[in-house]
């Protein structure tokens, strides 16, 4: 049976302990420290399992995102790379992300085994509730993602929504200037799939960044893959990165980034084609999101703030924020896939959806994180105590 949603590449586990202090030296507040394998702390499989058995390991990456979309009730299946090793067939690390997947009903037949390099880690040192952590990845397997080898299992699936996580962080999947991903997504599109991308933070201390007009490393990846999408969600931080990287005047002067909305509408009006499809684009933000959607007839709505409904409540851990939001998302494009082809889904409900998603995501405790119900019972709740100004339009 075809499923519903098929998350991409970046199969990772995060595990968590005070005594990470290592990690402080490599990266900074909030940041990502990308590394290489050789580099890996000399940490034995064995610790690594002990610390798992303990509760300081969860999964990452995709792990943040397909499991909170199964709970909605969607059909999910994860594609990547996990490492081999002596748990039944692999490394620690890819032995509890296959086991957790697969605990949650998600299909993990498109887990392969890589042929050498370990599944994913990243090392954090715990700090204050409600901050933002510092991530120290290492990719490993996850830098060889083989587009031909997970062709097949799109073919086998056939997923109504492709969600690939993330751009920037793997070595054979950003390839060729990104333009190898990007010639994937237009593959998966061709395929029939509503195709989403995302990029996760490439810098260490965007805060250095963002008012400036200098170009950050690695978002020049989203150059040839931003027209291929139908659906990109970023950050308010990263969409400033972007914005110094790719939006250029034709003279060549710095354009300094003003909002949230005039982005949107710069890099749509840069990066959306003609063709005759719907595009959903937007940026997150502390209370909520913007959204700009355009449609097969080239209606383009003005970039509209969707206010959150769901802000009480104390912050645990942000970790994951953006990806749960987009699985929110994804989940009512997935549910709502003839009306989204459309054009005539209720946008603003499934930025609302996301909301909630992310809501639930981050101020839940590390071990009961996927307390996602029922697609019916989260979207009852979207449209329960609705607020009239929680939509509200931006002039262009």
């Amino acid at each position: 049976m075809p499923v519903d949603v098929l998350v991409l590449n970046t199969a990772v586990v995060d595990f968590r302990r005070e005594d990470f202090s290592f990690t402080d030296k490599l990266v900074g507040e909030g940041g990502l420290a990308r590394c290489e394998t050789r580099d890996m702390p000399d940490i034995s499989q064995g610790q690594l399992r002990q610390w798992i058995e303990q509760g300081f390991a969860v999964p990452g990456g995709m792990g943040n995102a397909a499991p909170l979309i199964a709970a909605a009730g969607l059909r999910t299946a994860v594609g990547a790379n996990l490492g081999r090793g002596d748990y039944a067939g692999l490394d620690a690390q890819g032995s509890f992300f296959l086991e957790s997947m697969a605990a949650r009903g998600i299909d993990t037949s498109a887990l392969v085994k890589h042929a050498s390099l370990p599944t994913g880690t990243t090392f954090i040192h715990s700090s204050k509730a409600g901050e933002r952590l510092g991530i120290v990845y290492f990719p490993n397997a996850n830098d060889d993602f083989d587009f031909e080898l997970f062709k097949e299992h799109v073919e086998r699936l056939q997923p109504s929504v492709i969600y690939y996580m993330y751009s920037g962080l793997s070595r054979r999947g950003d390839a060729n200037g990104g333009r190898n991903l990007a010639e994937f997504m237009r593959w998966c599109r061709i395929c029939g799939a509503v195709v989403i991308a995302d990029s996760h933070t490439l810098t260490g201390t965007p805060q250095r960044l963002i008012d400036s007009a200098i170009p950050v490393a690695g978002y020049e990846l989203l150059e040839p893959l931003l027209p291929e999408l139908d659906i990109f969600f970023t950050s308010s931080d990263e969409s400033r990165l972007v914005h110094n990287t790719l939006i250029v005047p034709e003279d060549g002067s710095e354009c300094a980034y003003k909002d949230c909305p005039t982005f949107l509408d710069a890099v749509t009006e840069k990066y959306v084609t003609e063709e005759q499809r719907t595009r959903f684009w937007g940026v997150t933000v502390s209370d909520g999101a913007y959204e700009k959607h355009i449609l097969r007839n080239g209606y383009a709505s003005a970039p509209t703030k969707i206010t959150s409904k769901f802000m009480e409540g104390e912050v645990i851990d942000l970790v994951g924020a953006g990806d749960s939001f987009r699985a929110g998302l994804v989940s009512c494009v997935a549910r709502n896939l003839a009306a989204f082809r459309s054009g005539d889904m209720d946008f603003s409900e499934a930025v609302q959806l996301g909301n909630l998603f992310a809501s639930c995501y981050i101020k839940a405790p590390l071990g009961h994180r996927y307390c996602i119900k029922p697609y019916e019972e989260m979207i009852a709740r979207v449209r329960s105590d609705a607020i009239e100004s929680s939509a509200q339009p931006i002039s262009p």
